[in-house]
């Protein structure tokens, strides 16, 4: 029984595209060219304050924050990433994974455009060295598909082409490559890749009921929400509660984890992918994992 299942969850990661960073006006019709990119193909775009478009696409914009996000922008307005969460993010659910995430804010002014909250209408984006990852990419998305035969999801690219852009007219040719390097996307996705696999993963075992054949509970996706949008919150989750107690988490690291949010994010993840797919990303210490089997065998009439 345990193998079957396994093989149906195997069979329902096959070749399943999860859009994961992408900047979309939230009127837009059709704008995603339905073409896969690689690093290695081309195309030509430039944006700047040349273009008769400038600052359009920072209205009405439908932008998913990652976690990485929440970290640049509670910096560059000097605040934990926690209250930049909700300082400037509003909840939703992340359609293709069913869980909770956070959407960029935009300001109600009573205008028909509603412009993005770091938006000066001259100078552009206020907080732009620190701007987030679906702001980075555009007028590119990525997205993961797992395809058969492969253990982990393969990154792609689309390209999205709104009739509002005239950035699609430069004659600037570039690579994908080229461009991920020069708006300095690689750090995001490197520090948002543990986010990026759980959602992906979820979204290929929807068809199942979730991971284990049980959709998350709301506690579940509560502390998901906590552990991807409040390392305030997760900070105090891992130091005040039996969190290292329980986990294998190297005391050497202890320091960095109380003051460096990077370091504690990659900690979040990890955990998450152990309690919701049991992978080997943060294992229990000896003696929790001791007494968790002497409980499971005392269950089933074990000695």
């Amino acid at each position: 029984m345990q193998s079957e299942l396994e093989a149906r969850r195997r069979q329902a990661e096959v070749d399943l595209d999860v859009p994961i960073v992408s900047a979309v006006r939230a009127a837009a019709e059709g704008p995603v060219l339905p073409l896969r990119l690689t690093a290695s193909n081309t195309f030509c775009f430039e944006c700047h304050k040349g273009v008769s478009c400038w600052n359009e696409c920072c209205h009405d914009t439908d932008i998913t924050l990652t976690p990485y996000d929440l970290i640049r922008i509670g910096r560059a307005v000097n605040v934990p990433p926690g209250e930049a969460a909700r300082m400037f993010g509003s909840e939703a659910v992340h359609e293709a994974s069913g869980m909770p995430v956070l959407k960029l804010k935009r300001v109600d002014n009573g205008q028909e455009k509603r412009p993005c909250v770091f938006l000066d209408p001259v100078e552009g984006c206020t907080i732009y060295a620190d701007r987030p990852a679906a702001c980075r990419y555009y007028p590119l998305g990525l997205a993961s598909v797992k395809m058969k035969g492969h253990d982990a999801p393969e990154d792609f690219y689309f390209l999205v082409k709104e009739s509002h852009c005239k950035g699609h007219e430069e004659p600037r040719e570039q690579t994908v490559a080229d461009f991920r390097a020069g708006q300095g996307v690689e750090p995001y996705d490197e520090r948002n890749r543990g986010w990026i696999h759980i959602l992906m993963k979820l979204a290929s075992w929807r068809t199942l009921g979730g991971p284990f054949g049980k959709e998350p509970d709301e506690r579940t996706k509560k502390m998901f929400l906590m552990a991807t949008t409040d390392l305030d919150a997760f900070r105090r989750f891992v130091f005040d509660t039996s969190f290292l107690e329980r986990y294998a988490v190297a005391p050497e690291t202890h320091a960095e984890l109380a003051t460096d949010d990077e370091a504690l994010l990659e900690l979040a993840l990890d955990w998450l992918r152990a309690i919701l797919f049991n992978e080997p990303t943060l294992p229990l210490r000896e003696n929790v994992l001791h007494e968790a089997i002497a409980q499971a065998r005392a269950g089933l009439g074990g000695t």
